[in-house]
């Protein structure tokens, strides 16, 4: 069983406006430590997966800064999809170069942009995955153990009988739900976040695309002659003019009786937007993370990040600031869902200067 691995790393991650925009979005910037998002992912598969069997998936916009922070990886690995057409035209594609190489490779799909503690239990888990992906040609991914009842997720139901040494069958994906619904799911004991992490192997991934995505199977049939020549550009570009944008859990994992999950037990984070960084922050007595030159006085349960101007803070609680050299952002954190309307405003007021 040979093992590779398939980073997501096309997104835009506009809840992080201002910092993350579209040429350097969050997972090329450093949010949670010394190193880049995506300087972590492929960091954390250090002993698990070559190098040279790291594909990451991205786009023209952000290609060059991804060759810059991954100079490991070999640059045929880096490939830009000319449109943005959601997670199963990312997987489709990938899993194609991958059949390429290896029919029979397990591949291990995973974002760009999460934080994860305990890279041992990590791989770990990663590897109890692939074992058994590889021999039950069954799709699985991580279910992580919620810890509150959040409304950001989605959820995963699942047989608590066992298949295999901590495998278990899938029984249902739900939505991002409610404030009820998700305190439901809580108490039942038996939903998962859906983490997102995919680990198939690639002639199974493709056979279900072939089953519940047909035109986008049709599409990757077209372009694989075209792998390794220098044709290759223009052909995808022609495929993914023909591609709906949908996702793989809505496409495949949704629609299939093949699906089986792994319980993670380490730390995760999909780090959604500036209220999940200030929860993961150093707070001081007051309850406030800061980062750069900040005066507070009689400010509370803030996350304030201004590292290249001065900025002062009276009498508030519970604020975002985010103060970069070409804007600034004060919200609730309650509302840091909503900081994505902004990039929106930006697109449509055509200020591309700040998006």
């Amino acid at each position: 069983m040979e093992l590779y691995a398939v980073i997501m790393a096309g997104g835009v991650g506009s809840r992080f406006w201002p910092r993350s925009k579209e040429r350097k979005p969050k997972q090329l910037i450093r949010i949670a430590g010394e190193n880049t998002m995506i300087q972590d992912t492929v960091k954390r598969l250090n002993g698990l997966v070559k190098k040279e069997n790291i594909f990451v998936i991205t786009n023209k916009i952000q290609k060059l800064r991804v060759k810059e922070q991954l100079p490991e990886i070999p640059e045929e690995n880096i490939i830009d999809e000319p449109f943005g057409k959601n997670t199963a035209a990312c997987i489709g594609l990938a899993s194609v170069l991958v059949k390429a190489k290896n029919k029979e490779a397990v591949t291990i799909t995973l974002p760009s942009d999460h934080l994860i503690k305990d890279d041992e239990q990590f791989r770990e888990c990663l590897s109890t995955a692939a074992n058994f992906a590889y021999k039950s040609k069954g799709l699985v991914t991580i279910g992580i153990t919620p810890t509150r009842p959040e409304t950001g997720y989605g959820y995963i139901q699942f047989d608590e009988d066992g298949v295999d040494k901590n495998i278990h069958k899938v029984l249902t994906f739900a939505e991002k739900p409610n404030l009820a619904t998700a305190r439901r799911f809580l108490e039942s004991g038996d939903f998962l976040w859906n983490s997102g992490i995919f680990i198939w192997r690639v002639d199974t991934i493709l056979n279900e695309i072939k089953k519940y995505l047909p035109d986008l199977y049709e599409g990757l049939e077209t372009l694989e002659p075209s792998i390794n020549t220098p044709d290759f550009e223009k052909q995808l570009v022609q495929v993914y003019g023909q591609l709906k944008s949908i996702s793989i859990d809505y496409g495949v994992m949704e629609n299939s009786d093949n699906v089986y999950l792994t319980k993670a037990d380490f730390y995760w984070n999909d780090l959604g937007n500036w209220e999940a960084v200030y929860e993961i922050s150093d707070k001081n007595e007051e309850g406030n993370a800061l980062i750069g030159d900040v005066y507070t006085q009689n400010t509370f349960g803030s996350y304030i990040f201004s590292p290249r101007k001065f900025t002062a803070t009276i009498g508030v609680e519970n604020i975002i600031v985010i103060n970069t050299n070409e804007a600034l952002l004060v919200c609730h954190r309650n509302n840091a869902q909503d900081v994505r309307q902004i990039v929106d405003y930006l697109k449509m007021n055509k200020r591309t200067d700040l998006v």
